[in-house]
């Protein structure tokens, strides 16, 4: 009572600031979905606020319209026969007025298929505005989160990584009390909020489960993976209303009892064939709309760099197989960024001899009839009138650029190890089979299925409507008592987090591999290949995590292994002649931009990472020798029991 007299009779401006302050930051006490509310801070970091990600949800509903309807108007709305003069008129100019219909014209030509179009469109687009309109509440609520509770505005949002925003929300946490299940939440707490389930997808990607795997005539083993079908697997998996997690920090549980395994796979596998049916009969349209909308995106793109869809980029495999455990999007995309041009130029390493011959020639011949055409368009513009001369240029100029990309550079040396090893001091991974192996055919059109052409992932995507029904049912539904296996067997429930995969705690004693160890570990890891994670991904991601976030504390025995990898990588490079990773460029291959997507803290060094990796797989390489184990294939079977 007394303090409360006191607070009456101070300064009344400064008593309602204070009341002010308290009732604000009350709102952020023990919010009930951690998970959203991290990732939904996190995209508001990434995607400038506010504002900006409005602006971009209002232009994708106007895209779709445009899209929907600009189609309906080219297909209904324009005599073709008048603008191909295929019908004579009235005046010896075309106008626009003589090729449009009218709106009551346009609409006669209507069929039921353009109806029933318009109104899944329709349906769709209203879906889509509800989720605009949710999504703009639950980001004005960060809006304010941000600017209150973290006291950062949107104009600051670029000038901040997200270490530092990371850490303001960990002083947060100590004064509101978002989670109430413990005092302090560290780095590690927050990223397996935002990643939980990204981390399950890396640890199936890892062994093998996903994504599925094709053998086509005359080409081999193929990995599929679209969005369409990551989008599947994220519904069945985790988003759905049967998928085995009940909430998005809970997994139900049936899927924690051994004796349940085969009732709870014949449930998924009915699952899984209902989605493979929606699937189906929504593929013509989806098909079709895929169709519209990679040629909106890409036919200007075309015509004004023809060599565009020859440009490599990493595939969505790629960032799955590469992805570190509890590894944010902009921290993978730093990593690739950086690997993109040594990748591009062990690519470039490789040719083919008739390819190159047959490019040579056809370039010339191309190249000799577009110089002749030139000539007489700069002798009289008039031939450009003449019918089809303006296309035959356009794809004269785009065959000589396809040739040309075909035929190799002379003059670069060919040293497919040391390139490679470039690639690896970004990308941080690499199979045990390419060892020493870079130079060979198997191993470049295995690294292609990570960087490929763009025009392969256009391909895929547009494909995918029609190809992911058939995946479902023939390499996902067999495979339906291995996913629960996989749930029972590696998940760990996290005080303060919840039910998380257990690779994702980057426990080296449970999950590493004695090969990549080295004995650094006073406890070494169990020697069992089914829950040892491949190609060294504990220990790499655990060293990953470390360097981006310095303050985190992790394990005593990880900690010992940290210490030790970059004190002896420090000190000893990697030199063993004929090695893969002999003279590697531990140098940044790119500009590291804005503050917010950088990996860690504006003073982390990015080179100490790429040295461990080096070092980790040079020492892995020296301990197996010999002793090569082939890795997980898609017919391991995992774990059966606890």
């Amino acid at each position: 009572m007394q303090s409360y007299a006191a607070l009456q009779d101070g300064d009344q401006e400064e008593s309602g600031v204070m009341i002010h302050v308290v009732e604000s930051r009350a709102r952020w006490n023990h919010i009930d979905d951690l998970d959203s509310f991290f990732s939904r801070m996190y995209r508001y970091h990434q995607k400038h606020g506010f504002y900006c990600m409005m602006l971009q949800e209002a232009l994708e509903l106007c895209q779709f319209v445009f899209v929907v309807f600009f189609t309906t108007f080219l297909l209904h709305c324009i005599d073709y026969r008048i603008l191909f003069k295929e019908v004579p008129t009235n005046s010896t100019k075309v106008t626009m007025a003589d090729v449009i219909y009218s709106p009551q014209e346009c609409k006669s030509h209507f069929g039921l298929f353009t109806w029933i179009a318009l109104c899944i469109a329709a349906i769709v687009w209203t879906l889509r505005l509800i989720r605009g309109v949710y999504h703009m509440f639950h980001f004005w609520d960060i809006k304010q989160f941000f600017n209150t509770a973290l006291d950062v505005a949107d104009s600051e949002l670029d000038n901040l990584t997200w270490h530092e925003i990371q850490t303001r929300v960990r002083n947060v946490q100590l004064e509101q009390q978002m989670c109430i299940h413990k005092r302090e939440l560290s780095e590690l707490d927050i990223y397996h909020r935002i990643l939980r389930q990204q981390n399950y997808m890396v640890a199936m990607a890892n062994k093998c489960l996903l994504p599925p795997r094709l053998r086509l005539p005359f080409v081999g083993e193929v990995v599929y993976w679209t969005r369409s079908l990551r989008h599947n697997i994220y519904f069945l998996l985790f988003w759905g209303p049967w998928a085995p997690f009940e909430n998005p920090w809970h997994l139900r549980e049936n899927y924690r009892k051994p004796n349940m395994r085969h009732e709870l796979s014949k449930q998924l596998a009915r699952h899984v064939l209902w989605l493979a049916l929606a699937n189906l009969v929504f593929a013509p349209l989806v098909f079709i709309w895929q169709i519209l909308y990679a040629f909106f995106n890409y036919a200007e793109v075309i015509k004004r760099e023809p060599g565009s869809l020859g440009v490599r980029n990493w595939s969505l495999y790629g960032r799955l197989y590469l992805r570190h455990f509890n590894e944010l999007d902009h921290e993978l995309n730093a990593r690739l960024n950086r690997a993109h041009r040594p990748a591009t130029k062990y690519l470039s390493a490789f040719s083919s001899p008739m390819a190159t011959v047959f490019a040579r020639s056809f370039a010339f011949m191309c190249g000799a009839v577009l110089a002749v055409l030139l000539l007489l368009t700069v002798y009289d513009e008039d031939v450009l009138s003449v019918e089809h001369v303006l296309t035959m240029m356009t794809l004269l100029g785009a065959s000589v650029a396809v040739c040309r990309a075909l035929i190799p550079d002379e003059t670069m040396a060919w040293c497919p190890e040391t390139l490679l090893a470039n690639v690896l001091a970004h990308t941080h991974y690499l199979p045990s089979g390419w060892k020493n192996q870079a130079h060979t055919t198997r191993v470049r059109s295995e690294f292609q299925q990570l960087f490929q052409i763009r025009v392969v992932g256009v391909l895929e995507e547009l494909l995918s409507p029609l190809i992911t029904p058939y995946l479902l049912w023939r390499h996902i539904y067999p495979r339906t008592l291995d996913f629960v296996d996989f749930y029972r067997n590696f998940t760990v429930s996290v005080v303060g987090v919840g039910d998380v995969c257990s690779f994702a705690q980057m426990d080296v004693r449970k999950h590493g591999n004695p090969d990549w160890q080295g004995g650094y570990t006073s406890v070494a890891a169990a020697p069992n290949q089914y829950t040892q994670a491949e190609d060294g991904k504990t220990e790499l991601s655990l060293m990953h995590f470390k360097l981006t976030n310095p303050s985190w504390h992790p394990p005593p025995e990880a900690q010992q292994f940290v210490e030790a990898v970059e004190r002896e990588s420090s000190l000893i490079m990697p030199h063993s002649e004929g090695e893969l990773y002999t003279n590697a460029d531990l140098t940044d291959s790119s500009i590291r931009g804005d503050a917010y997507r950088l990996e860690g803290p504006l003073n982390s060094n990015i080179e100490n990472m790429s040295l461990s990796t080096l070092y980790l797989h040079d020492r892995h390489y020296r301990q197996a020798g010999s002793r090569y184990r082939r890795p997980a294939e898609e017919t391991t079977p995992l774990l059966r029991s606890n």
